[in-house]
């Protein structure tokens, strides 16, 4: 069975096309106008084994805001859809991700149930190229209201910006892989109420 997803997602600001597949090898094509997110978008893809494919055109004339929102609205769109009705899959899963002086620690359980906890550093410098620093919780809200998941992201420390950002797309990359992969022990879908 192929565990893939497709969005596209079309409003008077953005043009938005996503394809995920959840089994593949990192083959990631993205482009969405703003350079460090689809740094970010990268790491997703390679680091969660994901076949990623992210087109996005948006008002960038404006600024990056309603490009990035809708392009991880549609991407937690396509994942939902990829999993299917999730029997057979791990669940939870969790991941810690390091890079240089920052540490990214992301729980996820692929519940049904949208809810998001996030903590990172304050005090982070605001912008990163035309990236605002911002978004990061704004993109993971988007995320999980479509995917519909629990996702808690931690970053307990970190100084640089960039650090800090991508070892939570990192981590989070990696806790979707390990939650998402089939569980050579479960036949069902694994939940004590028969759905997720």
């Amino acid at each position: 069975m192929s565990r893939v997803g497709r969005v596209e997602r079309t409003t008077k600001e953005t043009s938005v096309l996503v394809e995920i597949g959840l089994d593949g090898t990192g083959k990631v094509d993205v482009s969405t106008g703003v350079g460090f997110y689809d740094h970010m978008l990268d790491q997703l893809g390679r680091h969660g084994l994901f076949d990623l494919t992210v087109k996005t055109e948006g008002d960038l004339h404006i600024d990056s805001h309603h490009t990035i929102e809708d392009s991880a609205l549609a991407l937690g769109a396509a994942f939902r859809q990829a999993l299917g009705d999730k029997r057979g899959i791990v669940r939870f899963a969790n991941a810690s991700v390091p890079l240089d002086e920052s540490l990214a620690q992301v729980t996820v359980d692929l519940s049904g149930r949208p809810y998001l906890v996030h903590s990172e550093p304050e005090n982070m410098a605001p912008m990163i190229g035309s990236y605002d620093t911002t978004m990061t919780r704004h993109i993971l809200e988007s995320f999980v209201a479509q995917a519909q998941i629990a996702l808690h992201v931690h970053v307990p420390y970190g100084r640089n910006a960039h650090h800090i950002v991508e070892c939570q797309f990192k981590a989070l990359a990696r806790a979707l892989r390990y939650a998402s992969e089939p569980d050579p022990r479960q036949k069902e879908i694994p939940s004590t109420k028969g759905a997720l």
